[in-house]
């Protein structure tokens, strides 16, 4: 058995879709619409993450989160300077020698973590 997807409510779709191409490796080649409006697009490793359309998206508990794994400490920082630069928000870091860490949000509120740990 193996996790396969997340499906996410979204306001937005195109905005979602383009915000996890951007940065997180989702390749919008590989975009399906659905009759309800659904997208599913896959990354590289053929986990998909199902997109649907809502008008609003519930409030998250502060834990709630998907987490992305980079090989190294260097990755996990470049990404932050990327998305700080670009004005997504960082909510929570972490850096220690055995763990470099943070969380942002995405368009719809939703957090995801990036993270490496030895």
């Amino acid at each position: 058995m193996h996790l396969r997807h997340l499906g996410l409510p979204v306001r937005d779709r195109d905005r979602s879709l383009r915000f996890y191409a951007t940065y997180f490796g989702f390749d919008p080649a590989t975009a399906q619409a659905y009759p309800d409006g659904t997208v599913i697009v896959r990354d590289a490793d053929r986990f998909d993450l199902a997109l649907h359309p809502a008008t609003e998206t519930p409030p998250a508990a502060t834990f709630l989160h998907v987490g992305f794994a980079m090989a190294d400490a260097d990755a996990v920082r470049d990404l932050r300077t990327r998305l700080a630069d670009d004005g997504v928000p960082i909510v929570e870091r972490d850096d220690e020698p055995d763990l470099v860490s943070f969380k942002c949000l995405d368009p719809d509120g939703w957090r995801v973590e990036v993270y490496w740990e030895r």
